[in-house]
């Protein structure tokens, strides 16, 4: 085979990649564009709100947005820290401090949103909150994680011990999901289940909100998508470049 073909079969996966990635990339921008239109326009004000909290109702969904991003990300780095420890494949350690990384910043982002509209509905940012708690808690622990692998220097010491934790991490996630339904809270139950000690239920939402509701779902987990492979490949890059260091020393 010549050098120009053996480099011509080389640059298609590449080309592919970089193609999928791209129209990824505009699927993620287009959601999101559809997104905003949906939770500012789109969506019926709440008839059951007044004044400044039915303004702030609309970040509801950017609060519901950042939670699928963030359960995204975790779900996927509680599959990609199983693989790697049952591969010892550093692909998938990758991948799941990726996902990590990103989830986490939906995290804190699903927090400050829930802060901005739980001044007008609640008359505080914060509350300690069963739910509040148990989200700021899992966002801490996946914190912890990132800090934790900096201070490892040997990469396979690294990836193992980091996906050890980020296996027993993800025992916080469905924790915080039944926070509110196992204990006296004043957030709302919103899907599958009820609490009567609870500020109420959602779930029975009109057609538009149900709707945008969905419109966040997909926008956001295409942002997540994309946001994690531009991450994951990152970090190939920097794995790579300490290979090339190593092997110069």
């Amino acid at each position: 085979m010549s050098s120009a073909t053996l480099s011509q079969s080389r640059g298609r996966p590449m080309a592919f990649g970089s193609y999928f990635l791209l129209t990824l990339n505009i699927l993620a921008m287009a959601g999101m564009a559809v997104f905003i239109w949906a939770a500012l326009v789109y969506a019926k004000s709440a008839t059951n709100l007044a004044g400044t909290e039915q303004m702030a109702q609309r970040i509801f969904y950017i609060h519901m947005g950042c939670i699928f991003g963030a359960m995204a990300g975790f779900l996927v780095s509680l599959i990609g820290s199983i693989l790697y420890l049952i591969t010892r494949n550093l692909e998938w350690d990758r991948i799941t401090q990726a996902s990590v990384e990103v989830g986490t910043l939906f995290g804190i982002g699903l927090t400050i949103c829930g802060a901005i509209w739980a001044r007008p509905t609640w008359n505080t940012y914060w509350t300690w909150d069963p739910r509040l708690t148990t989200a700021t808690i899992t966002i801490l622990i996946y914190v912890a994680y990132l800090l934790f692998r900096n201070g490892i220097d040997n990469r396979r010491t690294r990836a193992l011990f980091g996906n050890i934790y980020a296996l027993f991490a993800f025992l916080t996630v469905p924790l915080t999901y039944y926070s509110a339904r196992w204990f006296r809270s004043i957030h709302p139950v919103v899907w599958n289940g009820s609490n009567a000690e609870a500020q109420g239920d959602i779930g029975n939402v009109g057609a538009t909100m149900g709707q945008t509701i969905t419109i966040a779902l997909i926008s956001f987990t295409l942002l997540f998508c994309a946001l994690m492979i531009q991450r994951w490949r990152q970090l190939r890059l920097e794995d790579r470049l300490e290979e090339l260091r190593e092997e110069l020393e």
